[in-house]
């Protein structure tokens, strides 16, 4: 009997170290990559109020029909274990690591809204539509549900503040929000004229956990893997200024300027932050 249990026990470990053995040899690639669900955002210092010497809040808009942005917007299909940037925010708002935020109200997080209400603003509420039966000619009424469209997501808003530490000397950026913002044509509208509609917020710091364990493609270098809390952290994004804080309740460059003048405009306003970091400094 005594035999008969370290036989048995022989045959377990033997199969045990062959199955991983075996897990061991499958590599999807010329070598193992560590675990991203493991990784954590990156850790940033937090200011105090008394040291914060100046400070400003800027809203941009990210194009993600700019090359440089386009890690953002691809995969437009799931790839690898790797999504999109909305696919990821409305899977975290699906199971609830994610709160979101009515874009329509204000941009200060205090209206949470649910994953229907999100779905409805994607225009994918469920709609009764007349249904005829061929054989019979009987007319009924059934719901069809609608779906939502990632690839409406054309660009996203950025909320961020910048603002000087006079403890450390620097000028630093906090991302606070970001809202995407979708593209479509309006039903029954034959102009052809486009239409933007900011869907939703999400306060971006609750946000990082999920954002720092999911992949993003880095088109110059595979072996070099970031995240998306690397790519808004460590700005490899082009974008544009749209609005900053001001005494003129926060108006949007477009309210004022258009074309050419806003971008100008916006390219100012850029100028300005950085030219105030360097009027600081005597050489």
């Amino acid at each position: 009997m005594r035999k008969l249990v370290v036989y048995v026990g022989v045959i377990i470990f033997v199969l045990t170290l062959v199955g991983k053995q075996t897990d061991a040899q499958i590599v999807n690639g010329a070598y193992k990559h560590n675990d991203i669900y493991q990784k954590k955002p990156m850790p940033l210092p937090v200011p105090r109020e008394a040291d914060v010497f100046w400070s400003k809040k800027i809203w941009r808009i990210i194009d993600l029909r700019e090359k440089i942005n386009q890690p953002l917007y691809f995969p437009s299909e799931e790839m690898e274990g790797r999504v999109n940037l909305i696919s990821l925010l409305l899977k975290g708002i699906e199971n609830g690591q994610l709160t979101p935020y009515d874009a329509s109200y204000d941009d200060d997080f205090k209206v949470p809204m649910s994953f229907e209400q999100v779905k409805e603003s994607f225009g994918a509420e469920a709609t009764q539509e007349e249904k005829i039966d061929f054989d019979t000619g009987e007319r009924t009424m059934v719901t069809v549900q609608g779906e939502i469209r990632p690839n409406d997501i054309k660009q996203y808003m950025i909320k961020e503040e910048w603002y000087f530490d006079k403890q450390t000397s620097t000028l630093n950026v906090r991302i606070i929000g970001i809202c995407p913002i979708r593209e479509f044509l309006r039903a029954g509208d034959n102009s052809g004229e486009v239409q933007r509609e900011k869907l939703f917020w999400i306060y971006y710091p609750e946000a990082r956990p999920l954002l720092a364990t999911n992949l993003v493609l880095n088109p110059y270098n595979e072996a070099s893997q970031m995240s998306f809390d690397d790519i808004f952290v460590k700005r490899f994004f082009n974008s544009y200024i749209v609005q900053e804080s001001n005494v003129l309740n926060n108006r949007e460059i477009s309210s004022y300027l258009s074309g050419k003048d806003a971008m100008l405009e916006s390219k100012k306003i850029e100028n300005e932050i950085f030219n105030f970091e360097q009027d600081l400094w005597e050489y």
